[in-house]
């Protein structure tokens, strides 16, 4: 039998809505046909984040981190302008030598 997966975080503004109202969070499991767990879960979760913001603390994000951290655009024309500089040397070393 598949599995129902409802993405809660797209009920997040709702769900924040009712807490304000002073729903319970068995009205709002029920209201949405969730479990009281899923709803006590994602509050939680909520909560933390919201906590780690007002501090400071920054997410992390998810997956694997770039290889190469992205550079300003002036440090890549910097480094194209030096690599283009290093071919050319190349170029005139082997026409020079006979080789190119």
């Amino acid at each position: 039998m598949p599995r129902n997966y409802t993405h809660i975080k797209s009920l997040e503004r709702q769900i924040n809505e009712m807490r304000k109202e002073g729903k319970s969070r068995r009205e709002i499991a029920e209201h949405f046909g969730l479990s009281i767990k899923q709803i006590v879960d994602f509050i939680t979760r909520y909560n933390r984040k919201q906590k780690q913001l007002e501090q400071g603390i920054l997410l992390n994000s998810k997956g694997r981190p770039r290889k190469h951290p992205v550079t300003s655009k002036r440090e890549m024309e910097l480094r194209i302008k030096r690599l283009e500089m290093e071919n050319a040397l190349l170029r005139d070393f082997l026409s020079e030598t006979g080789r190119g």
